[in-house]
C-alpha cells in the first residue's frame, strides 16, 4: 500500500530532464505527434531537402524507435507534410491538413495498428489549411484555428470516428490563428498563445466539450509566442519553448494548475530553445523533441514533473483518513462546504455523496469508487483547497 502527502505542501523534488533515444531518420521540423496503445509516435516534418510521410514509434521501456508505415502506404506519394494535426482515438490514429507538395492540406488519414495500413477518411469540412490545432476528448476528435489561403482562422470543428462525419461547433473564443498549442488535459480541451492579426499572442483558453463552449483562463506568463508545444497531466497542463516576439527560440517552460488558475516557471527544457517541437504523453509520462532554431533537430527528452505547491493553501480543512477504505470526513469548524468536487486522475468529474458528519463537519462516501488516486476540492466561503487522497478497498 502506498501512503502518499497531500498536495496541500511543499514539493519535496524538482522537476527535471533526461535525455532518451534520438528520433529516427533526418533531424527535422514541424512533426506530428500522438500516443497510441501505450507508444508514442512521429509522423511527417520537413528538413531542408523535403516534406516528410516517415513515421516511427517509441518503445518507452526499451527507449527506443521502430520505424513503421508512411502516411498513405505505398500509395502515398504527395503526402508528405507538416504542420499538419495528429490524434489517437478509439485505438487508432489519425493524422491531416498542414502543408507540404500543396501550400495547403485538407485530407485526413486514419492508421490501424492491428493492420499497420493507413484509410483515408472523410475530407477536414472546414477549409484546406496549416499550422492547425487538433486533440481527441474521449472518443471525439476536435480540429480547428490554422491558416488557410484567406489568411487566418478561429472555426472548429468535431469528428466523429464511427460515422466518418465533420460537424462544426462553436468557434473558438479567442482570435483568429495559426501555430497555437491545442491539447487535451482530462476532460476538456486546452488552445493558446500562436500568431494572430495582432501580433503574437499569450491568451489561454479552455473548451468544454459537453457544453461547446470556451472559456478564457489566466494568460500564459512567458514572453508572446508560436511554435510552442503543449502538453497536459491533470491537473497540470504546460506550454514550452517557441519562438516569441523578439524572434528568440525560448527553452523555458511553464505549468498551469486547474484547481488554482495560476502558471509557474518550472525547470528549463534540457536542449537548446527551439520551435516546431513535438510532445507526447504516454502513460502520465512527458515526452518532448525535435525542432527548429536554424538548425533542425531529432533529440529527444522525457520531462520528470512534480506537482507543484503554488496554487493550494494551507491544510485548513484537513480530511482524514487519507489513505481511506470507505468515508473522507471533511473538518468543518463552522458549517458545510459550500461545494466540494471529485476528480479522478484523468481529470473527470466523479459523483461523489456527501452527507452530514457528527460534529461540525461532512464526510464523502468513497465505497462505490474504484480503488486508485483522487483530487478533493473543497470550497467554504474565501477558502478553497485541493487535496490529493488515495482510496482502497476491504472487499
Amino acid at each position: 500500500m502506498l501512503f502518499l502527502v497531500l498536495i496541500s505542501g511543499v514539493s519535496h523534488a524538482q522537476d527535471y530532464w533526461i535525455y532518451r533515444d534520438s528520433i529516427n531518420g533526418p533531424p527535422r521540423t514541424a512533426m506530428m505527434a500522438f500516443e497510441l496503445n501505450g507508444e508514442g509516435y512521429v509522423v511527417g516534418g520537413a528538413d531542408f531537402f523535403e516534406f516528410k510521410r516517415t513515421m516511427y514509434s517509441y518503445d518507452l521501456e526499451q527507449d527506443d524507435w521502430d520505424n513503421e508505415e508512411k502516411i498513405g502506404g505505398d500509395a502515398g506519394m504527395g503526402l508528405g507534410r507538416a504542420s499538419g494535426v495528429a490524434m489517437s482515438a478509439n485505438g487508432k490514429a489519425y493524422v491531416g491538413l498542414g502543408g507540404g507538395s500543396v501550400e495547403f492540406f485538407k485530407d485526413f488519414w486514419q492508421y490501424d495498428p492491428e493492420t499497420e495500413s493507413w484509410s483515408q477518411m472523410a475530407d477536414f469540412s472546414g477549409t484546406a489549411r496549416r499550422e492547425a490545432i487538433g486533440f481527441s476528448i474521449d472518443s471525439t476528435i476536435f480540429v480547428g484555428t490554422g491558416i488557410d489561403q484567406f489568411g487566418l482562422r478561429h472555426d472548429f470543428w468535431k469528428y466523429e470516428p464511427y460515422l466518418n462525419t465533420w460537424t462544426q461547433l462553436s468557434d473558438f473564443g479567442g482570435e483568429k490563428r495559426r501555430d497555437a498549442v491545442g491539447y487535451r488535459m482530462g476532460g476538456k480541451g486546452y488552445v493558446g498563445t500562436g500568431v494572430g492579426s495582432t501580433g503574437y499572442l499569450v491568451d489561454f483558453w479552455e473548451y468544454d466539450p459537453i457544453a461547446d463552449s470556451w472559456t478564457q483562463k489566466a494568460d500564459f506568463p512567458g514572453t508572446p509566442r508560436h511554435g510552442a508545444v503543449g502538453f497536459g497531466v491533470f491537473p497540470n497542463a504546460y506550454i514550452a519553448l517557441g519562438e516569441d516576439n523578439a524572434f528568440e527560440y525560448k527553452d523555458d517552460v511553464w505549468e498551469y494548475n486547474y484547481f488554482g488558475d495560476v502558471w509557474a516557471q518550472k525547470t528549463d527544457f534540457e536542449g537548446a530553445g527551439r520551435s516546431q517541437s513535438i510532445a507526447f504523453v504516454v502513460d502520465n509520462r512527458i515526452f518532448v523533441g525535435g525542432g527548429y532554431n536554424g538548425q533542425y533537430y531529432d533529440d529527444f527528452y522525457e520531462y520528470s514533473y512534480v506537482l507543484s505547491s503554488d496554487a493550494y493553501n494551507t491544510e485548513l480543512f484537513a480530511p482524514y483518513p487519507n489513505p481511506t477504505t470507505d468515508y473522507l470526513v471533511i473538518d468543518l469548524p463552522e458549517n458545510n462546504p459550500e461545494f466540494v468536487n471529485v476528480f479522478d486522475v484523468n481529470g473527470r468529474n466523479i459523483p461523489v455523496v456527501m452527507d452530514a458528519y457528527v460534529g461540525n463537519g461532512a464526510r464523502l462516501d468513497f465505497r462505490n469508487l474504484s480503488p486508485g488516486y483522487y483530487f478533493v476540492e473543497i470550497q467554504n466561503g474565501n477558502e478553497k483547497e485541493v487535496y490529493k487522497i488515495c482510496f482502497y478497498s476491504n472487499s
